[in-house]
This record gives structure tokens, sequence and C-alpha cells, in this order.
């Protein structure tokens, strides 16, 4: 756990670090910052005064910043007390829009996916983090990056797609159809109605995305680049069972 202590005043503070997934505003010149940390999950806090010119640490708050943290707990709402940067990626983030679209669909899914605030979600801290870092320094494709991101969130959340077995009865592959509802490929006996056929070469995009093998994937063809990610969002939308908004943003190449 990250450190934890009580001031001279009775009150709870610990330090950790987190990525920035969204900030509102709040009165004229504070913000709610909801942050991923490594220790405590989901987090809530107030940073007091970061709207002002003069803000110590505002620059340091902003969406897809990965910071280190000084927090006291509330009730309802942490604050924070101190944030210094150990990785600037919303500089580089939001000079690109594809990176851009790209990160804010990333922060939008690790807000739903982590519906529980204080509760440790280390893994899904990590992958955020590193798609937000890849994203920054121009690793892959953003398109990639995103749909690789959706299709490991959702693995860590319990909603593991099949590429290689049948998603329903485990018969070894590979397989020509595809099923959101049912987890993904499915033979020819256990296809619903409503199934699609993808390319043979998408469906080894997305078994590339989801296992991290990135030497395939920025190999593989356009044909597959620009149909995974209409699969990846309809399997990420069912098993969420809600839109991902700024999948609408996200632009493709």
């Amino acid at each position: 756990m990250g450190c934890v202590a009580w001031d001279n005043d009775g009150v709870l503070t610990y330090r950790d670090v987190g990525v920035v997934l969204r900030t509102h505003r709040l009165g004229e010149a504070d913000r709610i910052i909801t942050l991923l940390t490594r220790e405590h999950g989901k987090v809530r806090a107030v940073a007091k005064g970061v709207r002002r010119t003069g803000s110590r640490f505002g620059a340091r708050l902003e969406p897809f910043m990965y910071v280190d943290l000084q927090l006291y707990q509330g009730r309802n709402l942490d604050t924070v007390t101190q944030a210094v940067t150990k990785e600037p990626y919303a500089g580089p983030i939001s000079r690109s829009y594809p990176a851009f679209t790209a990160a804010a669909a990333i922060a939008e899914t690790a807000d739903k996916l982590t519906p529980v605030e204080r509760e440790p979600a280390t893994q899904a801290f990590w992958l955020t983090a590193g798609a937000f870092g890849a994203l920054a320094r121009e690793e892959h494709q953003p398109g990639l990056i995103l749909d690789s991101y959706l299709l490991r969130a959702l693995a860590l959340a319990g909603y593991a797609p099949s590429f290689d077995a049948c998603a329903v009865c485990g018969a070894a592959g590979p397989h020509r159809f595809f099923s959101p509802a049912s987890g993904g490929m499915v033979c020819d006996g256990c296809r619903p109605a409503g199934s699609t056929l993808p390319d043979q070469a998408t469906v080894e995009l997305l078994g590339a995305l989801l296992s991290g093998n990135w030497l395939l994937a920025d190999a593989a063809s356009s044909v597959a680049v620009n149909q995974a990610p209409g699969l990846v969002a309809a399997f990420a939308q069912w098993h969420m069972e809600r839109a991902i908004k700024a999948l609408r943003l996200v632009e493709r190449r």
C-alpha cells in the first residue's frame, strides 16, 4: 500500500501514484479530479485553486498525466495536497488528434470498468498508464493501441474474448464467425443469428492485440486494421452494457 499517516488534525493522509482520467469544474477555481491509482484504485479528489493562473500544480492534473500524489481522505471526496509529475503524457497526446481521441476513449473505459472507488485495481492502473505512455511516445498506431487496451481491459474485468477456440463450446479453431454476445469467435454449430464473418487476417490481428504481440499487430494488413475496430467496439460495448461515447470521435486511418 502507499504511505498512509495521520496529520496533526487527525486527518488521514496518503501518497500514491496515478493517472488522471478526467476533470470537472468545481466552483470558480477548483476541480474534481478522477484518478486511477496504483494502490487505491479509482479516487475522486478535489484539487483546490488549480484553475487560478498561479496554481502550483494545475497543469500536473490534466487528463492523461501520470503523477505522484499526496492526498487527505474525505468523507465523499479526497483532497489533493501535492502533485509531482512522473510522466507528462498529456502534452504529446494533446498535440495529436488521433492520439487524443484514443486516450479519451481509454480514460472513459478505465473509468467505467472501475465502478467502485478506493478498491485496488493495480493491473488496470498499469494497463492504463502503459497505454497513455505508448500513445505519448507514438509507439504504434493510436487505433491499434486503443483496440489492444479495450480487449485487454475487458479481459482483466472478466470478459476475455476468444479468438482461437469456439467461445461457446471450446472446439479448437480457427473458426469463421464472430459474435460479441457469445464472447468472440464461434464454430458453425454454435454461431447465433447476426454473427459476422471477419477476414482471417482480422482475427489474427485481434489475437495479437489481446496478447500484446506488437510485431504481428504492426505488420497487419490495411483490411485487418480497418475491420478490427468495429468488432472490438461491438464486443466492448456489449459486455460493458453501455456505449463508450469517445469512440465516436476516434480517428481511424
